[in-house]
């Protein structure tokens, strides 16, 4: 009887580890279980993932990849390390990480949305000069027209390519406070540099950074906001408002 129920239980487990790149560990396939109605002890989703050779994925040591110039002018630090926001497009942190592919290496950079984790804006270049940040940054500006809600703050490392005159400038142009982290301290921009680290270990060539960036935004279930999609908690987020003045 017992491994009947584990056989069943199996059957739903793996589908829910396939549906999710293969990067959910015990704990977010337990979650996402329970989301589904499916009653079972996280102690037997562990036992069984690690009967089945099924195991989420284990991030490594990545390569620093931040080069500051003293010369530059830096922004003062705004955020304090203190990545939390009360409202989408109230704190923005940005950085780009590299991927070693067969054709070399790729630099990705992404802007984040800190109060849900979501990602905004992201760019795919062969190299790592400022044109490849501030595209980014534009794609997060079009998507999320900042503009309309004041108040934004835009975090970033030293880098050469967020610092630069250009980046500066545009950032000025669309209203958005710049700060920049401390040199040497690896919290400085630690929220951005996570999203890095679970992109280097989750990316594989038959999923494309536009499809890994969906599933993130989408689907991926994120413990520092309830185990719920970035998209679901804005969405939540502009529900309340919205229904706040009705019910007041």
């Amino acid at each position: 009887m017992k491994a009947f129920i584990d056989e069943r239980l199996v059957g739903r487990i793996e589908p829910v580890w396939q549906a999710n790149p293969q990067v959910y560990g015990a704990r977010k396939v337990w979650c996402q279980l329970h989301r589904e109605g499916v009653p079972v002890a996280r102690c037997t989703a562990e036992r069984l993932m690690r009967r089945r050779g099924l195991r989420g994925v284990i991030r490594g040591k990545s390569l620093r990849t931040t080069i500051s110039n003293p010369a530059l002018p830096c922004p003062a630090d705004r955020g304090n390390r203190q990545f939390k926001a009360d409202r989408p497009n109230q704190l923005w942190v940005s950085d780009f990480t590299y991927v070693s592919t067969w054709q070399g290496f790729v630099f990705v950079a992404f802007v984040i949305d800190v109060f849900a984790r979501r990602i905004v804006g992201w760019h795919v270049s062969s190299s790592a000069r400022t044109d490849f940040v501030l595209d980014a940054l534009e794609q997060a500006l079009y998507e999320r027209r900042p503009a309309e809600q004041a108040g934004l703050i835009h975090h970033s490392d030293r880098g050469v390519q967020s610092v630069s005159i250009r980046y500066s400038e545009r950032l000025a142009e669309a209203d958005i406070a710049p700060s920049v982290g401390s040199v040497g301290d690896s919290s400085d921009n630690a929220m951005a540099e996570t999203i890095n680290g679970l992109y280097k270990a989750e990316e594989a060539v038959e999923l494309a950074t536009l499809e890994w960036v969906a599933w993130s935004n989408h689907h991926r279930r994120l413990e520092p906001i309830g185990d719920i999609p970035p998209a679901k908690a804005e969405a939540t987020y502009y529900r309340h408002i919205t229904e706040s003045p009705a019910t007041a």
